[in-house]
């Protein structure tokens, strides 16, 4: 195993990549992934879904572990970083402790305010 496929990193979905067929295709292989909540965002979708700072607001999705620098280009390349998503660091809750992930955050196309 390279380093650009040594594991790395936590991502957190909450839209199309939280269906594990979705991402096996992505990928080309099945990722580990458990129920985690991003509080303080609410979910929308326009054209694709979004994610939207709300203190209230806690949305519910997917962590995702296991994933190597090359699963990162691959997927910022779906999410269409910097057009559609910036990749943002951000606190989530599974199995009732908090870690640190990434997360897909719109640009300007979802015409929300992000921060």
């Amino acid at each position: 195993m390279t380093d650009a496929e040594a594991p790395r990193e936590l991502l957190f979905v909450y839209g199309t990549l939280v269906e594990p067929a979705t991402r096996e295709r992505i990928l080309g292989r099945r990722v580990e992934a458990v129920p985690a909540l991003l509080p303080g965002y609410l979910r929308g979708r326009s054209r694709h879904f979004y994610i939207v700072r709300e203190p209230e607001a806690t949305t519910a999705g997917m962590l995702l572990s296991g994933l190597s620098e090359r699963d990162f280009t691959i997927l910022d390349e779906y999410e269409e970083v910097p057009k559609l998503y910036l990749r943002e660091r951000v606190e989530v809750i599974s199995a009732g402790a908090t870690v640190g992930a990434w997360v897909y955050m719109p640009t300007a196309w979802a015409g929300v305010r992000t921060a």
